[in-house]
Parts: structure tokens; sequence; C-alpha cells
């Protein structure tokens, strides 16, 4: 069960459309409507760039490691898709998602050290009491109905980087994108591997140049890689012969030399991939829908502000004496 994912109980509990999460978090707010007009919050997508920040931030304190990093992102998708946030401490759930993942993946941390830091990080909403992360982990696996494995879209894409001649620039921007994705909703909306070739598809597209590691491609640059990306997946959905790639984002046409070769060998690689997914099964509108959510995801990241979502969350928090 848990090697393969078909048969696995994120494929089978823990896939929604997006009418379904829309329903379900429309559920929570009138079922909290007192407490969600005491205290209003940013739009999801600003809440989960906040939490997915305080995540990372404790991780490289704990030095933990990427899959399960992954897999703590997706337990917090699963919780806050259950419970209302402003009845929990974001803090301690956070801190208790990185634990338990931490198990679940195979590398465990002492409990008593993983409060210590995020005591460090959060003074003001951590205490030292451990009990308090073994209270919050019982409600996580209580929530998430002990469905625990998560697959990730980090293996798919390793394991079509040989099939699909992808050199290492490819695959540190897919990286780059399917890390992005963990601020979106899409963890809850789509396969792994379809994520997997949605962030190929975006690395082959977007200008090797474009992204910055370790943060999120700005709105203009994802969007100028979108009429390529949907021409790729077009021409592929025909299932036919595929040609030239129209809409490639180009380098100035001066280009001589290296660029030049390396352009010509992106567009090589952009027409295999096409050619491959003329031939495979991969449900196309998917790709095209993840697509267009994490372009418009790097549209809503440039209005996003920091200061405002955390002052709205301590808020609650405190007033609500869920730090103690």
């Amino acid at each position: 069960m848990s090697a393969n994912y078909w048969e696995s109980t994120q494929r089978k509990h823990w896939l929604f459309t997006k009418e379904q999460l829309g329903s379900m978090r429309q559920k929570l707010e009138d079922d909290n409507a007192e407490l969600v007009r005491m205290f209003p919050l940013p739009q999801p997508r600003h809440l989960a760039i906040y939490f997915n920040q305080q995540l990372l931030r404790l991780g490289k304190r704990l030095t933990i490691r990427q899959q399960a990093m992954a897999t703590a992102q997706v337990y917090l998708k699963r919780f806050f898709s259950r419970i209302e946030i402003r009845r929990t401490n974001p803090y301690l759930v956070i801190t208790t998602a990185i634990y338990l993942a931490c198990k679940m993946e195979e590398s465990p941390q002492h409990i008593r050290l993983i409060v210590t830091e995020a005591r460090q990080l959060w003074q003001d909403f951590i205490g030292l009491d451990t009990s308090k992360i073994g209270e919050c982990e019982f409600f996580l696996i209580s929530e998430m109905s002990s469905q625990l494995i998560v697959h990730q879209p980090y293996r798919s894409l390793l394991a079509l980087r040989s099939e699909l001649a992808l050199v290492d620039e490819d695959v540190q921007l897919a990286k780059s994108v399917i890390n992005d994705h963990y601020m979106t909703d899409l963890p809850l909306l789509c396969p792994p591997h379809t994520i997997a070739l949605m962030a190929i598809l975006l690395a082959l597209v977007l200008r090797p140049n474009s992204a910055v590691p370790g943060q999120p491609a700005t709105a203009a640059t994802a969007a100028a890689g979108l009429a390529a990306a949907q021409a790729a997946l077009n021409q592929a959905h025909v299932r036919g012969a595929v040609g030239p790639i129209a809409n490639l984002p180009d380098n100035p046409p001066n280009l001589q030399g290296a660029k030049e070769k390396q352009q010509e060998a992106r567009i090589t690689r952009v027409q295999h991939f096409a050619a491959w997914l003329a031939e495979s099964e991969v449900d196309i509108p998917a790709m095209v829908d993840a697509t267009q959510e994490i372009i418009s995801f790097y549209e809503c990241y440039e209005q996003y502000n920091e200061k405002l979502t955390r002052e709205q969350i301590n808020r609650f928090v405190k007033a609500r004496s869920l730090d103690r």
C-alpha cells in the first residue's frame, strides 16, 4: 500500500476537486461564523505562504531533510482543511507537523530539541512543555484519520530525468516549482506525478536565468512561460506529430555562440517533452489546471504582506489564549 500511489490513502481520501475544497472551507467558516467575524484573516494563499515560511525557518534550524519538510507541509494542508485555523495555535501545529513528519520519514527528532528550537523562533507562542506537542500530535493524527503516508512529486521528477533528457538546470528549476506548489492547494488537488510533470514543463519553458534559488518566480516571469506551456500541452493533446513549439520565451535575437546553442537545446527538450506527452496516458487537462494554478500563485505572491499576515494570526492566538 505504502509503495503504490494508486492504492494509497492519499489517492483514495486526500484528493479533492476545487469545488469540494471550497465547500469544505466554506463549511468551516459557517460553523465558526463568530470567530470569522471577530478575527478576519488574509486569503488562504497568503496564510499558506506565511505557514510555509515559518515551517522552513524551523526546518532550517533543525537541518531537516527535504522529504520530511514536504510531508510536514502536506500535513498542514490536510489538517487545516478539516479544522478552522482560528481554533488553533498555528505555531504549535507547525512544530508538531514537523515532529510527526520526521518520525514518518524515518528521520526522527527529539521532542525536546524541537520544542527548544521552536521556542527560540516564537517565544511568545511556544512554551517549554513538551506535552503540548504530544497532545497536538494526537490531534493531527486523529483529524488525518491516521492516514500519514505521503507520496511526493520529487520521486517522479527523478524517475523521469533520464527519459526526458533533462539537464541539471532543468531538474533544479523543476524542484523549485515543486517546492512552491506546497504554498498552493495543488497537494490536495493533483496526483504527485501530475505535479512533477507540470514542474518539468515550466522548468523547460521558463527562461534559464529567471528563477532565483529559494524564491518563487515573479508573476511576469511565470506568465511569460505560460503560453509556451499551454502550446506544448495543446500539441501533446492532439497526439500527433509535434512540430516547433510556438511562443517559447526567446532570448534576444542577436545571441551568438554558447547561449544560442543553449537556447536551441532547450527548444529541443521542450519538443521532446511534448512528443513524450503525446504518446503517454497523462491527464493533460489536469496538467493545464495545475500550470494555471501555480501561475496564479506567483501573481498572488507579489501582493503578499508578511507583516499584516503575522499580525492578524498573532492577534487571534493571543486573544483566545491559544498560546498557553
